[in-house]
């Protein structure tokens, strides 16, 4: 997961070298600070729809990357599959547990980096990430660990917001006020195919993606900001990077853009946020 500063597009054309370790320690404070769960949570459709995209069995080994809150971890153990469950948020896991204890379902937690996962090769038939996996800083270990892990005929399913989409461009909106640090690519040109190809490469026996749009859904702009502001680390963490000038000026930004793409017609806000459902057979 990320900071605001690593989140917008404006850093991909750099040539600097990110000093990696430093960013994760970023990411880190950034996602254990808020409450993503308030926000993670209204996002469960996206993880029982990947789970039907990749064809998921009863009794398949399957990692969850970067999972957050646990909504495709959840998803997962619904279709009694033998679920592990990752993120490097250990406060994040927590919830998940206690999501997964609420139903009965049986799933491991463990901390762990998605750039340098702790199981040998082959060790699952699936690797499943929710807008997880996406926000790794070192985008090309990211996709190596995602291969390693999974066996041959294995699938890999991600669900990555799009450069175009609405979390794409609030991504872009706050970068504009907090820019990221130099040499480190969007998280959401994982929402491109082009760059899946590039970085999945041959080991990718088939690579297909389906554009899907998930709808949020707030009483109003206003809810929404204060909503973000309060729990989503990203933003919660940029607006506590700015001074009062600066936090007015990022809320007027945001604001314009849900007012450009609320299809609410004035009953509650409702913005359509495109991303990608993508499924890839492993080689």
């Amino acid at each position: 997961m990320t900071t605001p500063a690593n989140i917008p597009a404006s850093a991909v054309g750099s040539t600097a070298v990110p000093d990696y370790t430093a960013i994760k320690q970023r990411q880190q404070a950034t996602w254990a600070s808020g409450d993503y769960t308030i926000v993670g949570t209204t996002l469960q459709i996206v993880g029982e729809s990947l789970a039907e995209a990749v064809d998921l069995r009863a009794d398949e080994r399957v990692l969850d990357v970067a999972a957050g809150n646990g909504n495709a971890t959840l998803a997962a153990a619904r279709r009694y599959a033998d679920v592990t469950s990752t993120d490097y948020v250990q406060a994040l896991l927590d919830r998940g547990r206690r999501r997964a204890e609420a139903e009965g379902l049986s799933v491991r937690f463990e901390v762990a980096d998605a750039e340098s996962l702790p199981y040998e090769a082959g060790s699952f038939d699936v690797a499943l990430s929710t807008f997880g996996v996406m926000f790794a800083p070192d985008q090309a270990s990211a996709a190596r660990e995602l291969l390693r892990v999974v066996r041959p005929g294995g699938r890999i399913g991600l669900a990555n917001w799009t450069p175009e989409g609405f979390i794409g461009r609030l991504f872009k909106t706050i970068g504009a006020h907090v820019p990221p640090p130099a040499g480190v690519r969007s998280p959401a040109l994982w929402g491109a195919e082009s760059h899946l190809v590039t970085l999945f490469g041959p080991k990718a026996q088939e690579l297909r993606v389906q554009r899907r749009h998930f709808n949020f859904r707030y009483r109003s702009a206003d809810h929404f900001l204060q909503v973000f502001r309060d729990y989503y680390g990203p933003t919660h963490k940029a607006f506590g990077a700015l001074d009062p000038a600066g936090q007015a000026a990022l809320s007027d930004d945001i604001r314009a853009l849900l007012d450009e793409l609320d299809v609410g017609g004035g009953r509650g806000l409702v913005v359509p946020s495109e991303y990608a459902e993508i499924v890839i057979t492993v080689a």
